[in-house]
């Protein structure tokens, strides 16, 4: 259980504009700690159309972060960073994998598919949330910031899905080091 005195900085959450600007600081968190994964993804990548959209989507990542700090400056806040634990997971998972997989190109690019995949379905439930709160709220100009991004992640999530045969395939028939077992 995480202990209050343990994140200094945040504090107590007693209306619906505080878990809302808390959710946008944690997704501040998210979205900055996926730019510096997406920076390292890229430089590891080897499939040209997956390199490719992790470029196009490390420039729509930073406006994405400049959408959030629109996002405070509208609610009348300074952009804050709140420790998003599931981004930090969800990279530590994909750091791991690049490292069992650094030998291996074509495993490497379908793991690195797979965790920008990943990404993305958790930022678009993170966006339909704040998106809903931010409607309660009636904060039209805070929707249409978030919906942006929204869109941005949703289009990224189908490309990846698009991709991502192509990458099992190759992995498959490549190498030669595909094993099959019987059952």
């Amino acid at each position: 259980m995480v202990q209050l005195s343990e994140r200094p900085g945040v504090k107590r959450i007693t209306s619906l504009q505080d878990k809302f600007i808390y959710e946008v600081g944690a997704m501040y968190d998210a979205e900055n700690r996926f730019l510096e994964a997406q920076q390292v993804m890229w430089q590891s990548c080897q499939n040209d159309q997956l390199k490719s959209l992790i470029e196009t989507h490390i420039r729509e990542t930073e406006q994405q972060i400049r959408n959030l700090e629109q996002v405070f400056s509208t609610l009348g806040q300074q952009p804050q960073r709140v420790t998003c634990d599931a981004a930090a997971g969800v990279i530590s998972d994909g750091q791991k994998l690049m490292l069992l997989a650094a030998d291996n190109h074509t495993i490497l690019d379908l793991g690195l598919a797979g965790g920008q995949s990943k990404v993305e379905h958790f930022e678009i439930a993170c966006y339909r949330g704040l998106i809903k709160g931010a409607e309660q709220m009636g904060q039209k100009e805070v929707v249409q910031l978030l919906q942006q991004n929204l869109q941005q992640e949703e289009q990224t999530a189908q490309r990846i899905e698009q991709i991502i045969p192509q990458l099992l395939q190759k992995a498959q028939t490549g190498n030669g080091r595909t094993t099959k077992t019987s059952r």
